[in-house]
């Protein structure tokens, strides 16, 4: 059983950075692929970035490629999403989860967190 703890959420104005936080515990967290999504009120749970295991290849969403950096630390057990170029409609709960698959759909992850808010202002 993973547990996963996101933190790092928070408001910032548009064009501001903010850089998420996922720490591990539980399980063998170089086993696992990780990804980050996102909801929006009123919207489904939507694909953000995901990493595989080794750190090796890394896959994302068209609407924030090039915007946003997903990286990982197997020694601490921690997976990052630095967010840079922030807009309003980047605004949702975002969650990060641990899948054995390297995917960008939602139901192939076995182990989610809490998820944290990011309001981003106009």
């Amino acid at each position: 059983q993973v547990q996963l703890v996101e933190s790092g959420g928070g408001l910032v104005q548009a064009g501001g950075s903010l850089r998420l936080s996922c720490a591990a515990s539980g399980g063998t967290f170089s086993n696992y692929n990780m990804g980050w999504f996102r909801q929006a009120p009123g919207k489904e749970r939507e694909f953000v970035a995901t990493i595989r295991w080794s750190g090796t290849s890394t896959l994302y969403a068209d609407s924030v490629k090039g915007r946003f950096t997903i990286s990982r630390d197997n020694a601490k057990n921690t997976v990052y999403l630095q967010m840079n170029s922030l807009k309003p409609e980047d605004t949702a709960v975002y969650y990060c989860a641990a899948s054995r698959y390297y995917s960008d759909s939602k139901s192939g992850y076995t182990y989610w967190g809490q998820g944290t808010q990011v309001t981003v202002s106009s």
